[in-house]
């Protein structure tokens, strides 16, 4: 099938029209939540300054956004598929902003941890409750390329988020406020703006969709339903006995692998770059630490595509974790700037575009409010597995007196990451496209 914004496949499905009206918004909401959760990355070093918080209670304050976050996971995704993505999406956007924007008065460990733990909560469900909302929307054969083009957003993010947000660091003393206090308020009021606008923009279905019409309507339900598990209303010690499975449990395992390799990187990214160049968190640091998300942009691209053509789906996602486990030891074991900038794009290109390939296989299976709390579980593993990453790095490197330790322990992860991914079967035969 083809995939461009004209494209229409013989059962006439609108799949261009899908692409044209819902991924742009859907990547615009996933770009503010990335920066969301990361613009503490950017604003890391004066943050820190400014406040007087140490290396480890900033390892600890960022990820504990993850754990509000896993907790909520589950209930979210159920309260998603009870009520519909639009004013779900909606709560979930509005919520976290006005949060964000609240940041700017953080003068203390104690309101820094408690913060990021009701941010984590208030983001509870998004990207499960976005890759749930896909499944009722897309089949199978054109799916995985739906949530590659999604997943663009995480490289968007710091190709743009990192320019912009040294121009707002570097706009200190403005207005008496610090450069990472305009940087919270802005990216929080950002996403409230655009929480509000998706109440008014977003469709729970096709049925409820003006912009599609009755053929259309009908060729995508019929898509549908031949693309899923037979759906029934399964009651809360079916859908409990699903979530324990041995299946799904591995896939959250391989997902807790991949989302250490990502935030591993991703909370110290900046700082990293700003020291193999010498110089101070600001838009030339910006600029280049955008260059590793223009490779992951591309990788996303292209991986995904070849891993439907060639149904090696398994083989491709594992390739690409094991670049980013040998490009994130490469970050710190190289003996110039620009070979350690080399290492960090093979570590971005490799654990994004691994993600929508890791997603196509694990989406498969069962339907309804099944399909949603299974998706959030693999997620919450994911956020477990984010919430570990700075703080194992930060402990690696204190234990061994190292400054590099705690990378090679998450390149070592990735790697076994990779592994796992070689020995996932998929639950059914992957829909390859035409």
């Amino acid at each position: 099938m083809r995939m461009d914004g004209n494209s229409r496949d013989d059962g006439g499905l609108p799949i261009g029209k899908l692409q044209r009206r819902l991924m742009p918004f859907l990547l615009l909401m996933y770009i503010l939540a990335f920066l969301d959760r990361t613009n503490v990355g950017f604003a890391r070093d004066a943050f820190q300054h400014d406040t007087a918080i140490g290396d480890a209670a900033y390892a600890f304050g960022a990820s504990i956004f993850f754990l509000g976050y896993a907790l909520f996971e589950i209930p979210s995704n159920i309260i998603l598929h009870r009520v519909g993505a639009r004013l779900w999406m909606a709560r979930i956007m509005i919520t976290w902003g006005i949060v964000t924007a609240v940041m700017m008065f953080i003068r203390s460990e104690p309101l820094f941890y408690a913060l990021r733990l009701l941010l984590g909560i208030c983001e509870a469900g998004f990207f499960p409750g976005v890759i749930y909302y896909l499944t009722r929307w897309y089949p199978p054969q054109a799916r995985s390329q739906a949530i590659g083009l999604f997943y663009f957003g995480a490289p968007i993010t710091f190709i743009l988020g990192g320019p912009v947000a040294g121009l707002l660091l570097d706009m200190d003393g403005q207005g008496g406020l610090h450069g990472w206090q305009w940087l919270f308020v802005a990216t929080g009021l950002g996403a409230t703006a655009v929480g509000i606008a998706a109440f008014f923009y977003l469709d729970d279905q096709p049925d409820d969709a003006r912009w599609l019409s009755p053929e259309e309507k009908a060729a995508l339900a019929r898509a549908l339903r031949s693309g899923a598990e037979p759906e029934h209303v399964p009651g809360l010690r079916d859908v409990l006995a699903y979530l324990f499975n041995a299946r799904l449990l591995y896939l959250g395992l391989i997902y807790l692998l991949i989302q250490m390799s990502v935030y591993g990187v991703v909370f110290f990214l900046p700082s990293q770059v700003a020291a193999l160049l010498g110089r101070g968190v600001g838009v030339e640091v910006g600029i280049v630490s955008a260059i590793p998300w223009v490779c992951a942009l591309g990788a996303t691209f292209f991986l995904p595509r070849l891993a439907d053509r060639t149904g090696r789906r398994r083989e491709i996602a594992a390739g690409a974790l094991i670049a980013a486990g040998f490009g994130i030891a490469g970050s710190v074991a190289a003996g110039s700037a620009w070979l350690g900038l080399l290492g960090l794009c093979f570590a971005a290109s490799g654990f994004i575009a691994a993600q929508p390939i890791f997603w196509a296989q694990a989406s498969g299976g069962p339907s309804g409010v099944t399909a949603a709390a299974s998706i959030a579980l693999i997620n919450s593993c994911g956020a477990i597995g984010a919430f570990l990453a700075p703080n194992a790095r930060v402990m690696a490197d204190t234990l061994t007196g190292r400054s590099g330790a705690g990378l090679y322990l998450l390149a070592l992860l990735t790697l076994l990451g990779a592994g796992l991914m070689m020995g996932l079967r998929s639950a059914r035969p992957a829909a390859r496209q035409s």
